[in-house]
């Protein structure tokens, strides 16, 4: 973990830690994403420095609302999105419920579940503010073969300023 802190050090990239804030404070990260079904974000807030950045994972607009209204949260990732190999048997939301979501909240809401760089700009359209991967990154999907994390990130930052 501080390998890849280091190696985002001085960039714009953050490194953020699933579920283990002490993991991301002990190396240096810039902050934790929690599931849905974490210990709520004001609660962690106590045991968090200043600037620490906390995400959680919602599924429907009506839980971002509510997770959004209990504070403690810099940012919301709202998914599956699209069927996604990551999460096999969990049926996708779809591109409305992640509009909804974002039209009601004011944080940034991250599309993520079976998000590719040929959807990347219908999620952006949505109201994303932009896209959590896995599967992105193992396989980049029918636009292209990518040859690194870097490239298909450039990909989708080009989706980002057509929109």
């Amino acid at each position: 973990m501080r390998w890849a802190v280091g190696v985002a050090r001085g960039t714009r990239s953050l490194i953020l830690v699933n579920e283990r804030f002490d993991v991301a404070l002990s190396a240096g990260a810039a902050g934790v994403h929690l599931r849905s079904s974490s210990v709520p974000a004001p609660v962690m807030r106590g045991h968090l420095p200043p600037g620490f950045l906390v995400g959680r994972s919602v599924h429907a607009a009506g839980e971002a609302a509510r997770v959004a209204a209990s504070g403690g949260v810099d940012y919301l990732t709202l998914g599956t999105v699209y069927p996604s190999a990551s999460k096999p048997g969990r049926p996708p939301c779809g591109v409305g419920a992640l509009a909804a979501a974002a039209r009601a909240v004011r944080l940034p809401v991250l599309a993520i579940g079976g998000v590719t760089v040929d959807n990347a700009r219908e999620v952006l359209a949505a109201g994303a503010a932009g896209t959590a991967a896995i599967g992105l990154f193992a396989e980049p999907g029918p636009a292209g073969t990518f040859d690194s994390i870097s490239a298909i990130a450039a990909e989708i930052r080009r989706c980002s300023e057509r929109h």
